[in-house]
This record gives C-alpha cells, sequence and structure tokens, in this order.
C-alpha cells in the first residue's frame, strides 16, 4: 500500500547537493509515491546552477525565494511556510525534506505530532537533532550514484563489514532491543516486527551502512540467529546471546 502515499519532497537547495536527488527520488519510490517536488532557494545567485540542470529531467518545480534581508536565510522561511500549507491542505500522508540545516528540526516535529512521518536526507554535515527527529534519515552521501557508475557497486564498496557493524555499539543496542521486543515466547523475532519496531523507535536506515535491506544489515553482524519459515519466505531472528 506505500504506494498508495502521496509524498511532498521540499528541498532546500541553499544546505544540500544536487548530486543526490536521483537516489532520493528512488529511495522515495519504496514509500509512495513523490507528486510534489518543491526546490527552494534564490534562482538568481549563480551557485543553484547545479540544482537547475536538475529540475526538469526530475519534474522539481523550482521556488523562488529572494533574499531580502543580508545575513537572514529567507529560504527556510518559505520552506517552512510551504510545508505549513501543504500540511493543512490535507492532500499529503508523509513529507520528505532534503536538507543539512537543523533549523528545520522544529518542523519535523510539528509534522509528526499531526501523525504524518518525515523522511529526511542531508549530508554527513547535518546535527544530530535533524537527523534524530526524522522518521527515516539517509545520508545523501550513500545515494550517490558517482560518474554513469551504478548505485549498486558503489553501495557495496561503501558496505560496513561485520567487524565495523559489531564495533558501532548504538546500533547493536538498537537491533537487540528490537529483537527482544519483538520476540515470542521462544525468543524468536518476525523480522517484519522487528523492522516495524525500529522505524516506530529511531530514525535508523541500513542503506547508511551500505545495504539495501535491514535483513541483509543484521545477517552480516553475525551476532544472530537466522530461520527462514514459512517456505522460505518469512525470516525469524534469535540473539546468539541469549
Amino acid at each position: 500500500m506505500a504506494s498508495k502515499n502521496r509524498i511532498a519532497l521540499l528541498i532546500d537547495c541553499d544546505n544540500v547537493s544536487q548530486h543526490a536527488i536521483e537516489g532520493v527520488l528512488e529511495e522515495l519510490a519504496c514509500h509512495g509515491t513523490v507528486n510534489v517536488r518543491h526546490a527552494h532557494g534564490d534562482w538568481n545567485n549563480s551557485y543553484l546552477s547545479g540544482w537547475i540542470a536538475k529540475l526538469h529531467p526530475n519534474a522539481i518545480r523550482p521556488m523562488q525565494q529572494f533574499a531580502y534581508t543580508q545575513g537572514k536565510n529567507a529560504t527556510d522561511s518559505a520552506m517552512i511556510i510551504d510545508a505549513m500549507d501543504l500540511l493543512y491542505s490535507k492532500h499529503i500522508d508523509a513529507f520528505a525534506l532534503m536538507t543539512s540545516d537543523s533549523d528545520f528540526t522544529p518542523l519535523v516535529m510539528r509534522i509528526l505530532e499531526s501523525g504524518l512521518p518525515v523522511y529526511g536526507f542531508g549530508e554527513k554535515k547535518t546535527p544530530k537533532a535533524f537527523v534524530d527527529a526524522c522518521s527515516l534519515f539517509i545520508y545523501t552521501e550513500k545515494l550517490l550514484s558517482g560518474n554513469g557508475e551504478k548505485k549498486e557497486k558503489k553501495s557495496a564498496s561503501t558496505r560496513k563489514s561485520s567487524k565495523e557493524l559489531v564495533a558501532d555499539i548504538e546500533l547493536i543496542r538498537l537491533l537487540r532491543k528490537a529483537i527482544e521486543q519483538s520476540s515470542g515466547d521462544d525468543d524468536w523475532s518476525n523480522m517484519a516486527r522487528v523492522g516495524s519496531y525500529i522505524s516506530n523507535n529511531s530514525s535508523f536506515s541500513s542503506v547508511n551502512y551500505g545495504y539495501k535491506r535491514l535483513g541483509d544489515l543484521i545477517k552480516a553482524t553475525n551476532l544472530f540467529q537466522i530461520e527462514m519459515r514459512h517456505d522460505g519466505s518469512v525470516m525469524y531472528l534469535r540473539d546468539n546471546s541469549q
């Protein structure tokens, strides 16, 4: 049913690179239909020239915002107003914010209060406050396709090893907590319930670790027992430490 979700993608062109836009749209296609695509910025400035080349091929609408006062970010204000207008229109089921600016954290929280998920996309410099506020957050560096290079190949080259995954204390704590909270009386957890727990409690995405699927990341840690049930169609997990 994800394809029925109507997603509004709002882009802060002042604070994020254009190079990952195709990857962002591909990722959002897994969550619904991006029927609103607004790119905010002062299009009179030459530093947005790279974005201009991305607008028509990706059906993105440029939203002009002049810098009326030096030192003030008019783009942020315009993007927030745009988001609130869309929110009150009741024609949107989810929002996607492409920005590396933590000033949008209150906006994320306000949208979440209305019961809509917020998918965040930003560069590695994005402050943790914004990352943690989003329903899901993916670093745009993980979505770059490069000079004609297939994204799958690039993803594989940046995939974290088992040793690197195990060394990530916060990641392992999250996985173990999710499996524990989703387990039945036999200590086995349905993969779907594990994924649901994680999405409801964090902005985690396996893409940030170089894995397209959560199940592949969990397998790579070598910390959990895995069983494929129901003719191999359903994955079940159990913590090896138990």
